[in-house]
């Protein structure tokens, strides 16, 4: 008997709009659904298995058709899916990531998600802080729009540069400056991002893997039962399991002042805090987009204070 169609997850915490987070993450839940939103995107032509045209109650391959290529029983994958995974090995893990195709990323947010690291502490007790000699760095990195980025997507410093390219986030109360609120639900920042889509499926990735990593976390499951609740695009993207790491590409962005911008990111993690990121953009030299960045550096504090009468954002 086939199992029953793949459904979509649900947002942990209180959807409710100021509820209480409650228990951060049902890990079991995000384990079942994670595996079973993998297995679902595969099909039998594309891991080398025939595919015989029977009717499928689902989309993707079987329950019998991973285990077989995963070399494990039928039964044992069954109660790994079912978010079992207390007694799993690594080497079953990375088993079952090879057949699922799972990316890196992918691989270590199941293996978050199957055998999780005890905290000493919640993560929400321990107040993420930027050493006051980082942000002196970034200060003195004229030209470079720069910020440092946590846990939950939260921006914790930022240089001017980043202020006159993405807005004086010191306008906004802590809570607000916060890279998935900013995207999801002010519309100005829906302007900004050319390929917004793009942008808001690489915060929704961010997120899941935080949320593999830290199941334990209640101001996530409050972040995510707000999102969930005022915005459809994130409730159908935190739906997908997708997860992704930050690392570097390209932005393109329509500034309020000097217009088209195209700009290159790289982010770095810090050596002494794997949890705060340095994300830093440049321009390629000599085009229009190094001449913007030159512009809004020479107009200082009042190329922040001009973009953000121009954008809206108050």
């Amino acid at each position: 008997m086939e199992e029953q169609p793949v459904t979509e997850g649900h947002p942990v915490g209180d959807p409710r709009p100021g509820g209480n987070a409650g228990p951060a993450l049902d890990r079991r839940a995000e384990l079942s659904e994670f595996l079973r939103s993998r297995r679902a995107r595969l099909k039998p032509e594309d891991v080398g298995l025939p595919d015989f045209g029977r009717h499928r109650r689902v989309p993707g391959l079987r329950r019998e058709e991973l285990a077989q290529l995963a070399g494990v029983s039928v039964a044992y994958y069954t109660r790994l899916e079912q978010g079992n995974g207390q007694n799993v090995s690594g080497e079953v893990l990375a088993a079952i990531a090879s057949a699922l195709r799972l990316t890196d990323a992918e691989q270590a947010h199941l293996s978050h998600l199957a055998k999780p690291k005890r905290h000493r502490k919640k993560p929400s007790a321990r107040q993420q802080r930027v050493r006051e000699a980082l942000s002196r760095l970034l200060d003195t990195m004229d030209g470079v729009p720069a910020y440092v980025v946590g846990r939950r997507s939260e921006i914790l410093a930022w240089n001017r540069m980043a202020a006159a390219v993405f807005g004086d986030w010191s306008q906004l109360q802590p809570p607000e400056r916060n890279w998935a609120r900013l995207v999801f639900l002010d519309p100005e920042y829906r302007e900004l991002f050319v390929e917004w889509d793009q942008k808001a499926s690489d915060i929704v990735s961010y997120l899941r893997m935080d949320a593999g990593c830290h199941p334990d976390d209640p101001r996530l499951s409050a972040l995510v039962g707000e999102l969930s609740v005022k915005s459809d695009e994130f409730r159908r993207l935190w739906a997908r399991h997708d997860v992704k790491e930050k690392s570097h590409g390209v932005k393109r962005l329509h500034h309020p002042l000097v217009g088209e911008l195209a700009l290159g990111f790289e982010t770095f993690t810090l050596p002494d805090d794997a949890e705060q990121s340095v994300v830093g953009y440049h321009a390629e030299p000599g085009s229009a987009s190094a001449e913007a960045l030159r512009l809004l550096a020479s107009w200082g504090t009042d190329a922040t204070r001009a973009g953000t009468s121009a954008s809206g954002r108050q």
